[in-house]
């Protein structure tokens, strides 16, 4: 078995250099005419990802932004198809853990739209996507609600997760780009930690857990 699996290896890496060889020579025989052909690809490429992401922004992407009422919500899912919506209340504390770390990805995936809902203001909305755990995220992807984050369960079950965790929690739903192994979440290296750790929510009761919002 051994001797057939590093056999398999060397004919992978045959192939691949093969490959390789076979781009190079493309490469180097190509003329003038060729090359314009690929910087003017080249050109168009990045125009249209320029021109893609100044409509994002025109769209209010790029900002973490909060909604007025239901009425806006539904406006925008018509021009977002990619939605991360924080679903709060004034009373939780763990919504501005929320906050803090959406703001910072809103900046970074210009590819979705980030938005907070006030759920006691948005009763119709809120019902309509069966939130009942405050804080939680609803996940839109291609104008389809893909997933859901409930509290901070499926971020390590701590109020000091990272912003690195809940983007990659966030692009299970495939409602962000990701290039990292969304199969390892990021904060597993980071599970050694110092016993006198203070969380992030500096001094709110320990006891203080995801508030079910039918109380």
């Amino acid at each position: 078995m051994e001797q057939l699996i590093q056999n398999q290896m060397i004919s992978a890496a045959v192939q691949l250099e093969k490959h390789l060889d076979s781009e190079l020579d493309r490469l180097e025989n190509m003329n003038t005419d060729d090359l314009d052909k690929l910087r003017e690809q080249r050109i168009q490429q990045l125009k249209k990802q320029a021109q893609q992401r100044q409509e994002w922004k025109n769209n209010g992407h790029g900002e973490y932004a909060e909604l007025a009422d239901e009425k806006e919500f539904f406006a925008i899912s018509k021009k977002s198809p990619n939605i991360v919506c924080h679903f709060y209340r004034d009373s939780t504390p763990r919504c501005r853990i929320v906050d803090m770390h959406l703001k910072i990805l809103a900046t970074k995936h210009l590819e979705a739209r980030f938005c907070k809902v006030n759920a006691e203001r948005c009763p119709f909305l809120t019902e309509r996507l069966r939130i009942k755990v405050i804080p939680s995220i609803a996940l839109i992807k291609d104008s389809k609600t893909k997933d859901y984050i409930v509290g901070f369960t499926d971020l390590g079950n701590c109020d000091d997760f990272s912003t690195e965790m809940l983007e990659w929690r966030i692009a299970q739903s495939g409602a962000i780009e990701y290039s990292g192994d969304l199969l390892t979440p990021p904060d597993v290296k980071k599970q050694k930690k110092p016993t006198n750790l203070k969380t992030i929510r500096g001094g709110y009761d320990s006891d203080d857990s995801d508030i079910d919002f039918d109380d």
